[in-house]
């Protein structure tokens, strides 16, 4: 069963949310962080969605700011206010008796999780967390993608090119890429307690491969990298999607059902 919600930030922005629960009651649960420029219905959140419910699990997913139906614009988006929702989503599952959560982010959604469990390091409330081609470092991806001359145009017009493919340029203020320079995966990665698994391609156009590798270095065991041969960003040929979506559930389930310690 789906249950539409709305829960509020630490600001008091609306952020619209869906809770799926399985048949049977269950007190286990996965947030879903989805990626930059899409919302919590992407293909990637509904597709582990349906799988954790055959498992016997819940799942809460949601739009972050000025995406989907959240309160926004999207040009207003900070990395601050992005966190401070996913950390408001992790409570909004732990005031609804779900005792073990595990945590999925994809891409940006990553870099979110990421600072989520950093945070959430010594509370008790998260138990898992999987990454699909996450962004530690969101300041080098940009500057990588869109080189000197575009964030020298981004400064002067207040856009960006729209990464998922669109003609339009993007608003987005450029206080972001400003900001991104003051949140680093590595650092929040040395504070997580909880096993942690990264998937990515190795043609991934967007996020550098070296970045997974140093958040491994970064993180304690029980970790993982699994790099998929060939594999693109969006994991747009079906056989990589499966095998990505695969590796995020068996471990999520993995250690969600393990007893706590």
């Amino acid at each position: 069963m789906e249950q539409a919600l709305t829960f509020q930030d630490g600001a008091g922005h609306k952020v619209s949310a869906v809770l799926a629960t399985p048949a049977q009651p269950t007190d286990r649960i996965v947030v879903l962080l989805h990626g930059f420029l899409s919302n919590k219905n992407s293909t990637t959140n509904k597709t582990l969605t349906r799988a954790f419910l055959a498992q016997g699990l819940a799942t809460l997913r949601f739009d972050f700011f000025g995406q989907g139906e959240s309160d926004g614009p999207f040009e207003r988006i900070t990395i601050t206010t992005a966190l401070d929702q996913a950390t408001s989503a992790i409570a909004l599952a732990s005031a609804k008796g779900y005792r073990r959560i595990g945590l999925i982010g994809s891409s940006f959604g990553g870099l979110i999780a990421l600072m989520a469990a950093g945070e959430a390091a010594g509370k008790g409330r998260l138990a898992s967390l999987a990454l699909k081609c996450p962004v530690p470092d969101f300041e080098e991806m940009l500057r990588l993608e869109f080189g000197p001359e575009g964030i020298v145009a981004w400064k002067g017009t207040g856009t960006i090119p729209n990464i998922t493919g669109g003609n339009e340029r993007v608003p987005l203020h450029y206080a972001f890429y400003e900001e991104c320079a003051r949140y680093r995966g590595y650092d929040a990665a040395q504070s997580i307690t909880v096993p942690t698994l990264i998937v990515q391609g190795d043609q991934d156009e967007y996020v550098p491969l070296h970045q997974s590798r140093r958040l491994l270095d970064a993180l304690r065991p029980p970790k993982r990298l699994d790099i998929l041969h060939g594999a693109d960003h969006g994991f747009s040929k079906a056989e990589d999607f499966r095998s990505m979506a695969g590796k995020l559930i068996e471990w999520t389930v993995t250690h969600l059902s393990a007893q706590s310690t």
